[in-house]
């Protein structure tokens, strides 16, 4: 049996650059087939980089216990897309949480984030934010291509349109929170700084607000970071006296070597199942904490 490819921390944060920076895959794969040594060992190594959503999910989409379904609602000028999941069997109305995607769209990985917000007694809704777009296609570089022509006032606008609509949906209690992972922990504390009705925001390593308007974040955070993650923790400091500068409620954890995406179980080098349980603990602690 062939040994597994060794993946280096020099080879994950040239997948972060490419993902979140300037390099193009071209560049990319030169790159880490100047780190793995052949062209052969980077071709075995990039898929353990990536995320793979044929990995399983963690609650299947047919779970009984669970009610799922695609919807649409009124976003900002328009229609959203979007995947709401409820429990099956709840007799009572429930407070809810919006799950927003990675820069990836909503996936299948991000489907099976909601169904577990839901499972813990949560209407969960994963909104599609590259809906302006026509939404996330099925190839996944390629919505990493569109997210670079989302407006940033419309798709901040599109989040508080949905904080908005589950707060008036008939089967929540009008609390409201949010949780979201890398391109949507940003959103998480851009909706913070923009919503005063937001009941609580939960980002994982999520690029910070800037310092000067977080005087207008009412609701408390948690906020996720990675200890190997230096790009996103260039900004802790900063956004940590800003919120206390403001005497704002949060809580900054930071787990060390760890990785951004250590939260995506579909990313085979990144996913950190110790540092992911322990944050998601902490995370439905929280907003049970703060909404219920």
């Amino acid at each position: 049996m062939q040994d597994q490819p060794k993946v280096t921390q020099a080879m994950i944060d040239a997948y972060d650059e490419y993902t979140h920076l300037t390099l193009d895959r071209r560049a990319f794969m030169n790159r880490l087939t100047r780190l793995a040594g052949s062209g052969a060992a980077a071709a075995a190594i990039a898929p353990l980089l990536a995320a793979n959503s044929a990995r399983a999910a963690m609650v299947a989409d047919d779970d009984e216990r669970l009610e799922a379904a695609d919807i649409t609602y009124p976003g900002e000028g328009g229609e959203m897309k979007g995947y709401l999941v409820r429990p099956a069997d709840a007799g009572e109305k429930l407070p809810a949480v919006i799950v927003v995607h990675e820069n990836r769209g909503l996936n299948p990985h991000i489907r099976d984030v909601a169904r577990r917000v839901a499972l813990e007694g949560f209407v969960a809704l994963a909104p599609d934010f590259l809906s302006p777009l026509g939404g996330t296609p099925e190839d996944e570089d390629k919505a990493r291509g569109l997210f670079g022509e989302l407006d940033r006032d419309q798709t901040v606008g599109n989040a508080v349109a949905t904080q908005a609509f589950l707060a008036g949906h008939d089967a929540t209690t009008g609390k409201v929170g949010v949780i979201g992972f890398c391109w949507g922990g940003a959103l998480v504390n851009n909706l913070a700084v923009a919503d005063p009705e937001l009941d609580a925001g939960v980002a994982y390593y999520g690029t910070q607000p800037a310092a000067e308007d977080v005087a207008r974040i009412e609701a408390p955070l948690l906020l996720h970071y990675a200890g190997l993650d230096e790009r996103v923790n260039a900004g802790i400091d900063a956004y940590r006296a800003a919120l206390e500068d403001a005497g704002k409620t949060f809580t900054i954890h930071v787990y060390e070597g760890v990785n951004h995406a250590f939260n995506n179980d579909t990313s085979e080098a990144r996913y950190d199942s110790a540092a992911a349980e322990l944050a998601w603990e902490r995370t439905i602690a929280f907003l049970k904490e703060n909404l219920t």
